[in-house]
């Protein structure tokens, strides 16, 4: 590798220190840097020339986000962890350097992580989530009523706070924090958790990367309509209302992650929980 992107959270590098130091790195190795302030503009100078890397500053929500809108160009993403905890950003910002230094040499691995598609049944326009689609009440603390069909087939009522369709790769996130199974991130399977679920005997339930998911929503207790929202990444939202159903699937596109650790997921996994 060569020639970088970098994408900075202004909010956690808000004088572009940090960022102006790793672009100072790469360039005095021999490098390229390009630093971008978004994803748009990250797209419109790939067009000019190839990129071989976008380095992403700031934390999982950073690279969440750069994953849905650059995932096209196909351009792998290495996260640089400038906020507290991070899964999804192996590279501590301490250890910078040293990480700038093995990628100009080559040495590293590029992991494919599968991603969710979901849009509304009957529209054309699709949204994509590389670790979870949350679908949750907004407004009232009300309990919220979904209804989930799988290929077509009639799953389970849930009376919850809400619900996850999330990948491997979000398994650490929401899904964790709602009980749901941590699963190693390079698997093909979908996980559905139900969040604050109002009965005793609701739990996870794992699915091939095959099957469909549609969660309806039906109308509320004494009938009254339903408003929620779907909620892509944490980033992008869309609401649903009584009546409207979210098709979820494995999308095709995939998000290329570059990984320099050799670590083992369980082995970082520990050292993350460990953190907390």
């Amino acid at each position: 590798m060569k020639r970088f992107f970098l994408i900075t959270n202004e909010a956690k590098d808000p004088q572009g220190v940090f960022t102006k130091k790793i672009a100072d790195v790469i360039e005095k190795r021999g490098g390229e840097a390009v630093c971008v302030a978004n994803e748009k503009q990250a797209l419109e100078a790939q067009g000019e020339a190839g990129v071989d890397c976008a380095l992403v500053l700031g934390g999982d929500g950073t690279l969440l986000r750069a994953a849905r809108n650059i995932t096209d160009s196909r351009i792998p993403l290495l996260g640089i962890n400038l906020g507290t905890l991070g899964y999804l950003a192996e590279v501590e910002s301490a250890c910078a350097e040293e990480a700038i230094e093995k990628l100009l040499a080559d040495e590293f691995v590029r992991e494919e992580r599968m991603m969710l598609t979901g849009r509304m049944a009957g529209a054309l326009e699709e949204q994509y989530a590389l670790n979870d689609i949350v679908i949750s009440r907004c407004g009232s603390l009300q309990i919220l009523n979904v209804r989930i069909y799988v290929n077509d087939r009639f799953l389970n009522d849930y009376c919850a706070d809400g619900v996850i369709v999330a990948t491997p790769t979000g398994s650490t996130g929401y899904n964790l924090s709602a009980g749901g199974p941590i699963v190693e991130p390079s698997a093909r399977l979908l996980l559905l958790t139900p969040i604050c679920p109002h009965t005793l005997n609701t739990r996870s339930i794992v699915f091939a990367p095959e099957d469909e998911i549609i969660v309806e929503i039906p109308p509320g207790k004494d009938g009254h309509e339903q408003v929620v929202e779907a909620n892509f990444d944490g980033s992008h939202k869309e609401a649903l209302r009584t009546g409207d159903r979210l098709v979820i699937r494995r999308a095709q596109r995939t998000t290329g992650i570059v990984r320099l650790n050799t670590e083992s997921f369980l082995s970082i996994l520990h050292k993350k929980m460990s953190e907390t």
